[in-house]
């Protein structure tokens, strides 16, 4: 007596893994796209403000400077967790080494040390990043820049 074998799964659907559910809400995600870069910039602005200080009394300049760092990164922080997805992955790698390297160089600038310093150790910072993000998106994505499972 014959048996009727199975009908088997398409190619595509055995190369691809199903997705892992997403836990949040897409109101929490739009919300986390606003808190999370003025969170991470409050931060950043206080830490360069704390370093500015050199332990001595708060002043207006200090905090000034405090406000307009954490203006200015949550803005640009914000503007590449944006725009960042649209590019390749290559670019979008290299858009987070020219970030990471440039707030951390102002922050060693800010410590004392001399420019140089401050530069090289903002290129090891981005160098640091670069590798990061470029093996999470070269695992994450095709050539085109479309998310595989």
């Amino acid at each position: 007596m014959a048996h009727a074998a199975p009908a088997s799964q398409g190619v595509t659907e055995q190369l691809t893994r199903p997705r892992t559910p997403d836990v949040f809400s897409a109101r929490t995600h739009a919300i986390a796209k606003v808190v999370v870069p003025v969170v991470l910039g409050l931060v950043y602005g206080y830490w360069a403000a704390a370093i500015q200080r050199y332990g001595g009394p708060i002043t207006g300049w200090n905090l000034l400077l405090g406000f307009l760092s954490a203006l200015v990164f949550a803005v640009l922080y914000g503007a590449v967790w944006h725009f960042g997805p649209r590019l390749r992955r290559e670019l979008h790698a290299v858009l987070w080494f020219a970030f990471t390297g440039c707030a951390a160089g102002f922050l060693i600038s800010l410590s004392g040390y001399s420019v140089l310093w401050s530069m090289w150790l903002g290129l090891v910072a981005g160098a640091g990043a670069f590798v990061i993000m470029f093996y999470r998106y070269y695992t994450h994505e095709d050539a085109a820049g479309r998310r595989v499972a």
